[in-house]
């Protein structure tokens, strides 16, 4: 590993466990056990590592989205894979994170709303415009307006001012987001399918 890695890796693990205000240079620079002039020869400055581990952090969602859709057998099984994938991600961030990213660093959050705006609503539309095909996604729904509210849904249930962490389990504040969302989406076939799925994650 290449110390431009090692020193996104390590911030990415310490703005993900406390949010990325609290964290200075001198705590990365002790986690990865680096002196921080090293840092500096890489990185300018604190905003530069966080716009770093952002666009290293998206690049990784979307080889795992796309690796999840080539394993999948059907669109309900993407679903299912995709809620595991989530769950998993979300267990491990803090929720200071995007309120941090939007409030103190602009350009890692352009480099964020961009990876929403593009890869993905894609996605989303792509994944519902195939399970329509397949007769397990409703076909009355606008493929774009509903791709677009699922996005800002999620973006939506980071907001501590209307889920505070001191009532509410960010975790469990998207997983209930999501599965609304899946059973929303499906026709009949779609939500005796993914009964059987979700039976079987629950098991």
């Amino acid at each position: 590993m290449s110390q431009i890695e090692r020193i996104i890796q390590g911030s990415e693990e310490l703005f993900l466990r406390a949010g990325i205000k609290s964290i200075t240079m001198d705590d990365i620079a002790k986690h990865i056990g680096m002196s921080k002039k090293t840092i500096y020869q890489f990185f300018k400055d604190k905003n530069d590592l966080v716009t770093a581990s952002v666009r290293k952090k998206l690049k990784e969602d979307e080889a795992q989205i796309v690796d999840i859709i080539s394993k999948s057998e059907n669109v309900i099984e993407e679903m299912i894979n995709m809620m595991k994938c989530s769950e998993d991600v979300l267990s491990r961030i803090n929720p200071a994170v995007m309120h941090d990213l939007q409030k103190y660093h602009y350009e890692a959050w352009t480099e964020f709303l961009k990876f929403k705006s593009g890869v993905l609503i894609n996605m989303l539309e792509q994944l519902l415009t195939k399970g329509m095909k397949q007769g397990y996604i409703r076909t009355d729904i606008d493929v774009k307006i509903i791709a677009r509210m699922r996005v800002s849904q999620i973006e939506f249930g980071f907001n501590t001012e209307i889920f505070p962490v001191s009532e509410f389990s960010t975790v469990k504040v998207q997983m209930q987001f999501l599965e609304h969302f899946n059973y929303g989406i499906c026709t009949l076939k779609g939500y005796k399918l993914l009964n059987q799925y979700q039976n079987k994650h629950d098991e």
